[in-house]
């Protein structure tokens, strides 16, 4: 199958008083029609900005995409005109941000904001949109839908907001499906609807999404693909199944360690990663994550590992192998 989407060797910088921030550092994906692609990792490690440079949302100044591709469809999207990617966002590629609590302007009713992109990219009229818009809001499972579009975004639960934006983002049938960590704010009992109408929604329409969190747990049930960031690097990708069964990177291993399971016969102490993330006001030329790792050796100290291909679809950057101890063959 044919990816949808490919980027190559992105690379975003932002300029600030104290320095320049090296936000993301040479990362590489693709997607494929109708794939799931988990891209996880802890706060701060590039996983928001990598999508957001793909998208030219990074506000410039301060950021700076540097270098890199992204095509999508054959056409890079970092290259395209202002015209050109207002066509693709929100009508070919959309977005659920992160807080649905900020993301609607509060004083324009639900009904207005979610209408605007049919109207702007599909051509609908004032009518024609307003029903389009209930009949997404009846799918995402807004109850009376038709009779809410007046209401302003303070009259909708946070997870009802969050279903909004689902439909917003779903509105005019898009490909690509970017959702950035978009349970954050949700208590669990929400979380799992959400996750659930996703994978309904995904199923229905056969989009391609990219799912962002620092939730393994809620990748586990949604993923094809999990991507591991770590201070604006991917140090792992593999399949879900592989990545979860056979863990190469220590980060990896900490993270997973960190998960409460319920499979195990006996309790165990959950694992804690020690120390923090790297600022980044060098791009590391040594492994960012060799200050914290208890596998490191001197040659992590001094060069940074790229990615290796360890298995089918699994690639690591870690130049020990957890699993013998030993160099990496």
């Amino acid at each position: 199958m044919a990816d949808i989407l490919n980027v190559q060797g992105l690379e975003t910088v932002f300029r600030t008083r104290e320095g320049t921030v090296h936000a993301v550092n040479g990362v590489s994906y693709h997607l494929k029609e109708g794939e799931t692609l988990g891209i996880v990792g802890e706060s701060g490690c590039g996983k928001s900005v990598t999508v957001m440079s793909m998208l030219r949302l990074i506000p410039s100044p301060p950021g700076q995409v540097v270098a890199g591709t992204a095509h999508y469809l054959g056409k890079d999207l970092l290259k395209m005109t202002d015209e050109e990617i207002r066509q693709v966002r929100g009508a070919q590629i959309s977005m659920i941000f992160q807080d649905p609590m900020t993301s609607f302007n509060p004083v324009l009713t639900i009904g207005r904001q979610v209408s605007e992109p049919l109207e702007a990219h599909m051509g609908m009229t004032h009518t024609q949109s307003y029903d389009r818009v209930a009949e997404m809001l009846q799918m995402v499972g807004i109850p009376r839908a038709k009779e809410r579009l007046n209401d302003y975004p303070h009259q909708f639960s946070g997870g009802m907001r969050q279903r909004v934006m689902i439909a917003m983002a779903l509105t005019c049938n898009p490909q690509v499906l970017i959702a950035d960590e978009p349970t954050t704010a949700l208590d669990v009992t929400i979380q799992a609807q959400i996750v659930e109408l996703v994978k309904r929604l995904r199923d229905e329409l056969g989009m391609a999404i990219i799912w962002i969190t620092h939730d393994l747990g809620i990748i586990a049930g949604l993923a094809d693909r999990v991507a591991v960031m770590y201070a604006g690097y991917i140090i792992e990708e593999a399949s879900v199944k592989e990545l979860y069964s056979n863990p190469c990177h220590p980060y990896t291993l900490g993270l997973l360690g960190s998960l409460p399971r319920m499979d195990e016969q006996e309790r165990r102490r959950l694992i804690s990663i020690e120390g923090m993330p790297p600022v980044l006001f060098e791009k590391p030329t040594s492994c960012p994550f060799a200050p914290r790792c208890k596998y490191r050796v001197d040659r992590c100290l001094q060069e940074n590992p790229p990615l290796q291909q360890v298995g089918p679809d699994h690639w690591v950057a870690c130049w020990e192998d957890v699993k013998t101890g030993g160099p990496r063959q």
